[in-house]
């Protein structure tokens, strides 16, 4: 196909269009987020949806069972995590007293002794301030209250956002072939060809990505989780689901996890094998996932360096806040297929080659 030419007025054109889109984007990136989630959601569900569809589901029905079953996921997660981090919350709020007077009599004759550090941990004033702060639930539930009155149009804000993000998702899905018709009846008949073969490396790009990453967070929470478990660590549920988690932030989640996890392991089992164990689980995890789940589940087609991944979370969320860091990881993937596209331009140029 021969190279699209744009005319004079056309290559002002479009950069001043894209230049107002993000504009545009910017100004109204408070009330996106609920949107973008929305159509994140849309776009992992909707294989299941197609799938459904080809075994005579009338769409509709099929986008009400699909958005149940995440529904349904998403409250049995609630039930069965909820009571646990709270139990485990409470238990490290009864137990952190004792842990901070072995600390006194065991760490801080080791510091002065190995280092000449001399640390006096204020046993006595910290158990205090836990107690004050844990008061009971009647303590905080007044504080709860006095924030809403300050705040009460925020919590409402984020209350209808949450409420709009099913709501959005239920028409998307309703309706995601006729609006991937109608974008694709907006594109110039003479870009069509390119922008469609850019479109569809790009969904691949995507749904390498997002469906990929999501498998590598449920596998390596299990993992993280099951493994801090049969160490004996007291608090491996919170330690593994927040390790998991943030999994997708590479190396953040791991030294995330491996901090909070040599924490609550030197309180609970001080300087011995317990600690160890610990340290191979996060070692074993940092291993599988880096040489054989990410690459099996999320592939290496994506391409995104560990550092543009870091950079774009910060750099997206500085600049749109929260729909920000919901935008970055795909931005970022659809933004490197331009690129690859832009590099193969640019080898292909008479600047570079002359």
């Amino acid at each position: 196909m021969p190279p699209v030419r744009l005319t004079d007025p056309e290559k002002w054109w479009w950069p001043a269009l894209a230049l107002a889109a993000l504009v545009l984007l910017y100004f109204l990136s408070p009330i996106l987020a609920p949107f973008l989630l929305g159509g994140i959601l849309a776009y992992i569900c909707d294989p299941l949806v197609n799938w459904l569809e080809h075994r005579r589901v009338p769409r509709t029905l099929a986008v009400l069972l699909v958005m149940l079953l995440l529904i349904a996921l998403l409250v049995l997660l609630a039930v069965i995590l909820v009571p646990l981090f709270y139990k485990e919350v409470k238990l490290l709020s009864e137990r952190l007293p004792g842990y901070l007077d072995q600390l006194n009599a065991n760490l801080v004759p080791w510091l002065k002794d190995r280092f000449g550090i001399e640390v006096q941990i204020d046993a006595a004033s910290l158990r205090q301030l836990v107690a004050g702060s844990l008061q009971g639930t009647e303590g905080i539930g007044l504080k709860l209250l006095e924030s809403l009155k300050i705040g009460g149009l925020t919590v409402i804000g984020y209350l209808v956002n949450l409420l709009l993000v099913p709501v959005v998702l239920f028409y998307l899905l309703r309706d995601w072939k006729g609006l991937l018709t109608r974008l694709d009846r907006l594109v110039p008949r003479r870009w069509h060809d390119k922008a469609h073969a850019i479109v569809v490396e790009i969904d691949a790009v995507l749904a390498e990505f997002l469906r990929g990453q999501i498998s590598v967070i449920l596998v390596m929470s299990v993992f993280y989780t099951l493994g801090l478990w049969l160490t004996g660590l007291e608090f491996f549920l919170p330690v593994g689901v927040i390790t998991g988690v943030l999994v997708f932030v590479p190396y953040v989640g791991m030294l995330t996890g491996l901090v909070l996890a040599t924490l609550a392991a030197l309180m609970q089992f001080g300087a011995s094998t317990g600690l160890a164990w610990v340290g191979v689980v996060f070692a074993a995890g940092q291993t599988l996932e880096g040489f054989l789940i990410t690459p099996a589940l999320v592939g290496k087609r994506v391409g995104l360096h560990p550092v543009a991944v870091i950079f774009a979370l910060l750099a997206f969320g500085q600049i749109f806040g929260f729909f920000g860091v919901l935008m970055a990881l795909p931005a970022s993937a659809a933004l490197l297929v331009g690129l690859r596209h832009l590099h193969s331009r640019y080898y292909a140029s008479s600047f570079y080659k002359n």
